[in-house]
């Protein structure tokens, strides 16, 4: 072995990692988390701790650390092409509300147990980001959306107009959905197609449902 390469290797080996105190704490958040948190959260968890890093280098010593979060399984999607009417996109990606009962979001998530399948149909404030209704069925259908609205109609009060925004899925095209809205006052709004970010709370919602409470739990059927 050359005397430089020796030299090298032995200096490499003094080296002290310059990034050793800051993967502890990567490992501390992650391993606290259960292993929910990638590098975008645990990068967000660092900032609060002071800690100023890029969101690529977290990235990077994860993977040297072998850690990765836990996947999330694919999004159910309820678009299958147009089968009724399209409302306009009246949200417009302002999430902000100054009251109850002034914009809500709603979309349809799945979940799967031992190849059964379990759908959630809920509706978000997003004055608070209350669950202010909701309804589970083994079918994605009508039912399973009708019966979210009637709860939700219940706590409507004798002026209250809310935005109701949605997706473009098949059954928030109905007429009788629409028809449902416009009875109760509700304004009907819809995401541009195949563009989740104009209904980002719910889907954000949905993600952190799932990791939190059900993809680190093992069920054995949906009852």
């Amino acid at each position: 072995m050359a005397r430089s390469t020796w030299y090298h290797n032995l200096n490499a080996l003094n080296r002290q990692d310059k990034y050793s105190h800051i993967k502890q704490k990567i490992k501390d958040i992650y391993f606290h988390h259960k292993g929910r948190y990638g590098y975008r959260r645990i990068t967000i968890s660092l900032r609060k701790q002071g800690i100023i890093i890029n969101h690529k280098t977290v990235q990077r010593l994860m993977s040297e650390l072998s850690l990765k979060a836990l996947i999330r399984a694919k999004k159910y999607r309820s678009w299958k092409g147009e089968v009724g009417k399209i409302a306009p996109n009246v949200l417009q990606r302002d999430f902000n509300s100054q009251k109850i009962r002034e914009k809500w979001v709603t979309d349809v998530t799945e979940f799967s147990i031992e190849g059964e399948k379990l759908y959630l149909s809920p509706i978000l404030d997003l004055f608070n980001g209350e669950v202010i209704a909701y309804n589970m069925s083994e079918h994605p259908s009508m039912d399973l959306i009708n019966g979210m609205l009637e709860k939700a109609f219940s706590t409507l009060g004798a002026n209250d107009s809310p935005i109701l925004h949605s997706d473009q899925g098949w059954q928030y095209q109905m007429s009788s959905y629409q028809t449902k809205l416009k009875n109760h006052g509700i304004i009907q709004s819809m995401s541009r197609k195949g563009n989740c970010l104009d209904n980002a709370v719910v889907e954000s919602f949905f993600g952190t449902l799932k990791e939190e409470c059900f993809y680190l739990n093992k069920y054995k059927n949906i009852r």
